[in-house]
């Protein structure tokens, strides 16, 4: 190895990086993403807009409708309306539910007879529709419950259920959402830089000095990424600080784990945008491809939004094409779980981020040219 050669180069990316200001980027980017996407993104349904047409007008409904008033989950109006001017209400986005008490509800509960309540819910989007629709339900039956216990005793050897939730017991948004973005930040941010590194030579004219040197192609493209590499492993840990400390995120496994899995997945975000960079001759259609091929994936197949096991067909197959989905089970390991290499998942998805790597950084090694077309 020209381990002088190397040098130069390593100093020589390092000075561009300086002068060009990208390394302000480096540091910036995954920050802002973090902070942006870390407050924004809620899975959870709060204050849904709820409209209650009470056509008894009972105690028991009253009651009912305090039940929905005293949630968090719900914004309730009572009104007296007919069912066409609700259904318009949702029309016009006024409301997200329409909850219609009959008559004879408190007739029929004293009578031990069965009554029903109408629902209607906004299903514009079906993910916060069937939220809201489970969280009505089970407003409805705490509610019943409370009634049930004034008019009977519970009978021996009925099922109850007594639930406990693992891992999130708070059931925290942060907690599902921050670890993933951290496998999204240190995806994109690196791939975007690496994809300049190589294709801004060809534009300047500056990749003839590596046609005319000795180094391989092996050793220049470790030139060109060991900088970057070294810049972007400051982020695993200032990731880590924001979130444990400013996003409140619980960390239960190994560290050592967390960093080094994270050095080697940096790695393939750094072959991947090197890779793009060989195989294309502008910095603009480098910087979009790789949004393309970063982004997209880091939200869709990266099991943050959406879990992995509820993907059928060609999008389960889609999830496992990309190394997100496998660092990110690893990173909510670390943070919520802590069983670390004693599962031998982690241990498989350990070694498939390593093929990754290599198939990456071998591709874009084969591609690389050393002379002029």
């Amino acid at each position: 190895m020209k381990l002088t050669t190397v040098k130069a180069y390593m100093l020589k990316e390092f000075t561009e990086l300086f002068r060009s200001r990208l390394i302000i980027m480096v540091y910036l980017m995954p920050s802002m993403i973090m902070l942006l996407f870390g407050y924004g993104i809620r899975m959870d349904v709060t204050h849904a807009r709820v409209l209650i047409i009470d056509n008894d007008q009972s105690k028991y409904s009253m009651q009912l409708i305090s039940k929905f008033e005293h949630s968090k989950y719900f914004n309730a109006t009572v009104a007296q309306v007919s069912e066409a001017e609700a259904l318009r209400s949702i029309k016009q986005a006024r409301s997200d539910a329409i909850l219609i008490i009959p008559a004879s509800f408190e007739k029929r509960l004293l009578h031990g007879q069965k009554s029903e309540i109408g629902v209607f819910v906004d299903g514009s989007f079906p993910t916060r529709a069937t939220t809201i629709e489970n969280y009505i339900q089970m407003t409805v039956y705490s509610a019943a419950r409370e009634v049930g216990k004034r008019f009977s005793q519970p009978e021996k050897g009925m099922i109850v259920l007594n639930p406990r939730t693992l891992f999130n017991q708070s059931m925290r948004d942060e907690d599902a959402i921050v670890p993933g973005l951290i496998g999204l930040v240190l995806l994109v941010a690196p791939a975007i830089l690496a994809a300049l590194l190589i294709v801004k030579e060809k534009e300047k004219g500056t990749i003839f000095n590596f046609y005319a040197s000795p180094l391989s192609k092996g050793e220049f493209l470790a030139a060109k990424l060991f900088p970057v590499f070294l810049l972007h492993s400051v982020n695993i840990f200032i990731l880590f600080l924001w979130a444990t400390h400013l996003f409140d995120v619980p960390f239960r496994g190994s560290f050592m784990l967390y960093w080094l899995t994270s050095e080697l997945y940096i790695l393939i975000s750094l072959s991947i945008g090197m890779l793009i960079s060989v195989v294309t001759k502008r910095q603009i259609v480098a910087v979009v491809l790789t949004v393309i091929v970063t982004i997209l994936p880091g939200f869709l197949y990266s099991g943050m939004l959406m879990p992995i096991s509820s993907m059928e067909g060609e999008s389960y197959i889609e999830a496992h094409l990309f190394p997100v989905m496998y660092y990110n089970h690893i990173l909510y390991d670390t943070f919520l779980i802590g069983q670390g290499l004693s599962s031998e998942k982690i241990v498989l998805y350990l070694a498939i981020l390593a093929v990754f790597f290599v198939s990456f950084f071998s591709a874009g090694t084969l591609l690389l040219r050393k002379e002029m077309k």
